[in-house]
């Protein structure tokens, strides 16, 4: 009897730390440049509508696009859906050009700012679209760190999606699109998608705390140059592996530009550089963290990519600081090893 009781408390005791356990917080994935949000407690399923901040309406969809599925948002205005969207009010005709552009934001590793959707209020007559990462871990470019195995099909599904997808759900201006990178977002934007298509676009990039240098070749490279806007924004407490990455890729855009022969003046004005913030780390652009400061950049796009951007940004300044002499950007701690 004493036995049968002995081995009946082991068992109930074993099964209340089991339960402590469980309600302890997981371990965070460190192997990547984004959030630590894991995709499995992140919201799953595409599909739906709901509305924006600004009051404009959500489109979430998912299409197979190369082989891949690709999970995207688009915010605009009901009118401009069209009727196949499925969104009430929608009046638009597919493939046709309509007035306002598109600001499509790739997120970082882990997919936060898809989920958040920072660029979904329609600003600077440029309505918002995000993309989730086509992957288990929902890392652009695949891989690890600075290592994006997948980059060249992913930039490519991206460009596919804009130039074959987008139209048949909203009127859009294509001679109007603009793009934000935030961390994993920025090392596919920089090292596979700017290089290989930004010349087709001639409007202009905002990477987020990540950059790569181009890690295929660079088509068109007069056109790219000088008629693509790309603006690096980072932090002084940026992560370790980013540090060193940040400057090599805008030395490698800036030498693309005098290449092509044009003067520091011109430079100055088509690639711009910031790392003022400092306390917030990785992506903490208002000084206290990832998800706040990303919200801040969104908020300020236009005053940085805006035809008459004035480069402030709220609690920073002014950002536009052209490249030109600026390189070799400082950051003023050690960084950390992982993803936040």
């Amino acid at each position: 009897m004493q036995e049968s009781w002995s081995r009946f408390l082991s068992f109930a005791l074993l099964f209340v730390f089991a339960l402590q356990a469980e309600a302890l917080p997981k371990k965070k994935a460190t192997s990547g440049t984004g959030t630590n949000v894991a995709a499995a407690a992140a919201p799953s399923a595409s599909g739906g509508i709901t509305t924006a901040t600004d009051g404009s309406t959500i489109l979430d969809k998912t299409v197979q696009i190369n082989g891949l599925s690709i999970r995207y948002k688009i915010s605009a205005p009901a009118d401009q859906f069209t009727a196949a969207s499925g969104v009430t009010g929608a009046s638009a005709t597919a493939n046709t050009t309509g007035t306002a552009g598109l600001n499509v934001l790739l997120h970082g590793d882990g997919g936060q700012s898809f989920f958040d959707f920072p660029n979904q209020a329609v600003q600077n007559n440029l309505m918002g679209v995000v993309v989730l990462a086509p992957n288990k871990n929902l890392f652009w470019g695949g891989g690890s760190g600075l290592q994006r195995t997948d980059g060249v099909a992913h930039a490519a599904a991206v460009n596919s999606l804009i130039q074959n997808q987008l139209s048949q759900d909203v009127a859009f201006d294509p001679g109007n699109v603009f793009f934000t990178g935030v961390s994993g977002g920025s090392l596919l934007l920089s090292g596979f998608f700017v290089p290989a298509f930004g010349a087709q676009y001639k409007t202009g990039v905002v990477l987020n705390c990540g950059a790569l240098v181009p890690q295929v070749n660079v088509t068109d490279a007069n056109t790219l140059a000088t008629s693509m806007k790309i603006h690096f924004q980072s932090t002084k407490d940026e992560l370790a592996l980013l540090q060193p990455a940040i400057p090599k890729a805008i030395a490698a855009y800036e030498k693309i530009a005098t290449t092509v022969g044009m003067s520091a003046a011109q430079i100055g004005t088509m690639q711009t550089v910031d790392n003022t913030p400092n306390g917030g780390g990785h992506c903490g652009f208002d000084g206290t963290g990832f998800v706040k400061g990303v919200q801040l950049m969104s908020t300020n796009f236009a005053n940085i990519m805006g035809q008459n951007a004035s480069g402030e940004v709220s609690g920073i300044g002014n950002v536009l600081t052209t490249v030109f002499g600026n390189e070799n950007v400082v950051f003023t701690s050690a960084g950390q090893a992982q993803k936040i």
